[in-house]
């Protein structure tokens, strides 16, 4: 059993789950949807259970719909930042707007965010490609489809240099002299790219983690550099993405048994479709047999797991399908690392302005 693959898993903590109408059975109030408390208490059972990381969805425009479907949401990132110090395991995720948002920022967000949580960030990097979110900003038209992905690749290839542009020894706080920088080891990033110009150093020294992961969603065309790929389309996936962490996204509706689950996912899609995408219905037994099998089948490093109901299905998935993937082998006993990396066997990240 110890020769199983051992997978990687995220979990998305996306307000009361997966499914439109989560938040009409769910046991959690709306109000708490705007408390830091709720996503602190999703993450704790992640965490519990050694998953490698947790997402929260984001965007710069209200979520569409109407009145059946929870509309407005915390910033991802800020929650996440809320939460950091409180917890000391678990990746944190969350997704970050790139269109209109300048890399800049998003820089030092994500390295403060990876001092919050001592090591343990990543940041999901989305375009945008809706007229309300321009509309919000009013400094540019819509960018077509290609165009915001390859403005999202050079917001990541930006983001990795300002992380670099401080060595890691820059801090030297020596009293004697009244040096707190050793000024040779800042560095100018002079970047020239399609849509950005930027100067650097950063603001923000270089991150605990060096680089916090980065992922992108796997439909882009530039999802290259990144250190994970979230897809959705698994087949094929693995030849696209070779030099990647490839997880494939599942929604998941779990009960005890397969006919429990069948109940709850008609109940769900009595008030609404479930959303498109790779799903499971079942019992936790039976999802801890399938992921392997998948895994191995596709080539995926693991999963981006989409609860349908927050804490229903994430409750059951930590409780019983996690205790049975570790008694397979196929999943860790407890952290080892301390980092994000450290979980998902990235390694350390190299400066690409430090001297060998």
């Amino acid at each position: 059993m110890g020769s199983a693959q051992q997978l990687h898993l995220g979990v998305a903590l996306d307000g009361a789950g997966q499914h439109p109408a989560a938040w009409r059975v769910s046991d959690v109030r709306p109000s708490a949807l705007f408390t830091a408390a709720h996503y602190l208490a999703h993450a704790k059972l992640a965490e519990a259970a050694s998953l490698d990381f947790v997402t929260l969805d984001d965007t710069l425009a209200l979520q569409p719909g109407g009145e059946e479907v929870v509309r407005g949401r915390l910033d991802a990132l800020l929650t996440f930042a809320a939460i950091a110090p409180v917890t000391s395991g678990i990746g944190l995720v969350p997704t970050v707007t790139t269109t209109h948002t300048e890399p800049f920022h998003i820089s030092t967000a994500v390295a403060s965010l990876d001092f919050a949580s001592r090591g343990r960030a990543g940041v999901l990097a989305v375009p945008s490609r809706t007229e309300a979110e321009v509309a919000h900003f009013g400094r540019r038209t819509l960018p077509s489809e290609v165009d915001a992905e390859a403005e999202n690749a050079e917001v990541v290839d930006v983001i990795a240099r300002l992380w670099d542009s401080w060595e890691d020894g820059a801090i030297i706080r020596d009293e004697p002299t009244g040096r707190f920088i050793d000024r040779e080891k800042l560095h100018y990033v002079d970047f020239e790219g399609r849509f950005f110009s930027i100067k650097g150093p950063s603001i923000t020294p270089r991150p605990p983690q060096g680089h916090p992961v980065v992922a992108v969603y796997g439909d882009s065309p530039y999802a290259h550099g990144a250190d994970v790929v979230l897809v959705d389309e698994i087949r094929g996936a693995r030849e696209r993405f070779s030099d990647a962490k490839l997880l494939a996204g599942l929604s998941i509706v779990l009960a005890e048994t397969e006919q429990a689950a069948i109940d709850r996912r008609r109940a769900l899609e009595a008030y609404a479709p479930f959303p498109p995408g790779p799903s499971f219905t079942g019992t936790p037994a039976d999802l801890a047999t399938e992921l392997p099998r998948l895994a191995a089948s596709n080539s995926l490093d693991g999963f981006h797991l989409r609860p349908a109901v927050l804490p229903d299905d994430l409750a059951l998935f930590t409780a019983e399908t996690v205790p049975a993937l570790q008694a397979a082998g196929a999943f860790r006993q407890a952290y080892t690392g301390a980092t994000l990396r450290d979980h998902l066997g990235l390694g350390v990240a190299a400066n690409q302005y430090a001297e060998a």
